[in-house]
């Protein structure tokens, strides 16, 4: 082992170009405790953001530490996660796909922008998507229930025709969340949602009252839009898929196994705990 019985101290100072004064000013004084608990707040931040595969910014890693018990601000987060150079992934532009010229009849907006729902089965939004692949263009259908932001239906297909869409997207969606009270179902105006196969299944169901966003306003269905922007960013753009089913695995394991079950939805934990209002409040002031 080397030490200065060996090596003189200031032999050593000299070869490692530090000076004496320094070296004693480090042997005596240790790390305070801010220090030693930055370090260990440090390491729970790079776990948080890695569980997120690298998609979590400061406000959300803040969250998903509260949610483990640890009670920091989101300004400390993001000066430690800078020292780390964690950062989210940068966003990139979204398409918007809608194809709304039809001359099906349109129902009136009985959503009007009011995203917030206080039961499950209470208002459900639909949208859909394109997905590059090796072979062709992939399209998602989703159905959201905006109560807990979880995709209770979705459906693959390689054509737009709403038996393949909207059909079995809204088939999955009953099964696992049966109709009991009043719905609110709310799309755009895309062909798919508008047509009477669709118009007819809907309308079967007593209890179900369509709705459908301004023309050409995405506004009007921005919790949909949000989750085709956040599975673009946080996984689709950060892949490369040669065939259909290899993006369908790939987008059904990101539902299913991240963003149902893990992912942390802002907006409906501020109705959780008060030590999550506190934090989300900081966000928005």
């Amino acid at each position: 082992m080397v030490n200065n019985f060996i090596f003189p101290i200031e032999k050593m100072c000299k070869v490692l170009k530090v000076s004496r004064s320094s070296y004693y000013s480090w042997l005596v004084n240790k790390p305070g405790k801010r220090a030693i608990e930055n370090k260990e707040l440090s390491k729970c931040i790079k776990i948080a953001y890695e569980a997120s595969k690298r998609t979590y910014g400061s406000p959300r890693v803040t969250l998903a530490l509260l949610e483990e018990g640890i009670h920091v601000s989101r300004q400390r987060v993001a000066r430690l996660m800078k020292k780390q150079n964690l950062q989210s992934i940068i966003r990139k532009k979204w398409i918007v796909t809608t194809d709304s010229r039809h001359n099906y009849p349109v129902v009136e907006n009985k959503l009007n922008r009011d995203f917030n729902a206080t039961r499950t089965g209470q208002v459900w939004v639909s949208d859909i998507t394109y997905i590059k692949t090796a072979q062709g263009w992939l399209y998602l259908t989703v159905i959201i229930d905006l109560y807990d932001r979880k995709v209770i239906g979705w459906a693959f297909s390689r054509s737009l025709k709403a038996a393949f869409t909207t059909i079995p997207a809204w088939s999955m969606a009953i099964r696992n969340r049966p109709i009991t009270q009043v719905l609110i179902f709310h799309s755009d105006r895309g062909i798919q949602f508008a047509c009477n196969e669709f118009k007819n299944i809907l309308e079967s169901y007593k209890l179900v009252e369509r709705s459908m966003s301004r023309k050409g306003n995405c506004w009007d269905n921005a919790v949909a839009e949000s989750f085709f922007k956040t599975l673009k960013v946080e996984h689709i753009y950060q892949n490369s898929y040669k065939t259909f089913k290899e993006a369908e695995l790939s987008v059904f394991e990101y539902i299913e196994a991240w963003y149902n079950v893990n992912r942390i939805h802002t907006t409906i934990k501020t109705s959780i705990k008060n030590k999550r209002e506190i934090i989300i409040n900081q966000l928005v002031a």
